[in-house]
């Protein structure tokens, strides 16, 4: 009797039974997982929509404003630009009536030698045959640092450098040039040629490739005794080796211009000094 008793009273296993359990629970639960899900992703999307929405009423907003600075802004960069034209045009006048003022001193108290004077200074134009030297980055330069001729070891850039230049100008001096100009800045015993980061300055005044350099002398004896001395062969090592890109002619006529200004010093004794004598005698 226990054992139909038994039979009837767990007519199903307690296993399936369990099993049956957990699935109809899964089932119950599984809806409000999706819908909780789907809500999460409608509440994202709906901030996500307002965050949008403010960011771009703002933008709205604020153009006006931006607008208007960015005018003014404009507005007092030109004007910063039109008064400092204004400046260098007052100062580029000055400089041409001092330099009038010094040719004229110079022609004055010169005497017979005044024009010899005012080559050698630069204080005048010069007109005659020469030479013309154009001498250029290489095409695949590079505006970084470093270059060819630094022992840095920096990689090579492809830029012509100052002290390049020098040698281009002092090797034309050495080979009979009268007078010499580098992009219509004329050279004098007081010239320098130096470097401001990557630029080539001629008297502090910054230059851009390609280079003209003009020459007064007598054009092809100027242009073979460049070329078949060291400075000349040192430019061809550059544009044989680096790229640099030179080009040199005889020209029948070539105008320099005069320097801008000509500031000379002198020194004189201080009054009262007393300089010592030389008794010839030697110390050990």
């Amino acid at each position: 009797m226990s054992l139909l008793t038994n039979v009837m009273d767990h007519a199903l296993d307690d296993g399936y039974a369990e099993a049956a359990a957990r699935k109809s629970e899964a089932g119950v639960r599984g809806l409000p997982r999706t819908l909780r899900a789907k809500l999460g992703l409608a509440a994202g999307l709906v901030l996500a929509a307002v965050v949008v929405t403010v960011g771009a009423a703002q933008a709205r907003i604020s153009a006006p404003t931006l607008a208007k600075e960015r005018e003014e802004l404009i507005s007092r960069i030109e004007h910063g630009t039109a008064d400092a034209d204004a400046v260098q045009k007052r100062v580029d006048k000055l400089r041409d009536d001092v330099g009038a003022i010094q040719r004229e001193a110079l022609r004055k108290h010169g005497g017979d030698k005044a024009e010899l004077l005012a080559l050698l200074a630069g204080s005048t134009q010069v007109t005659g045959p020469g030479v013309k030297l154009v001498v250029d980055d290489a095409k695949s330069a590079q505006s970084s640092g470093g270059g060819p001729r630094e022992s840095s070891g920096f990689s090579d850039t492809g830029r012509l450098r100052d002290r390049d230049l020098q040698r281009v100008v002092n090797g034309l001096w050495a080979s009979g040039a009268e007078a010499v100009s580098v992009n219509g800045q004329r050279l004098t015993s007081l010239s320098a040629i130096r470097a401001a980061g990557e630029a080539i300055l001629v008297d502090n005044k910054p230059l851009v490739p390609p280079y003209t350099v003009l020459a007064v002398g007598d054009g092809h004896k100027l242009v073979t005794a460049f070329q078949d001395s060291a400075d000349g062969q040192y430019l061809h090592v550059l544009q044989k080796n680096y790229g640099i890109r030179t080009k040199i002619s005889a020209e029948n006529g070539v105008t320099l211009p005069p320097a801008p200004s000509l500031i000379v010093r002198t020194a004189q004794p201080k009054a009262g000094a007393q300089g010592g004598t030389d008794t010839g005698k030697g110390t050990s």
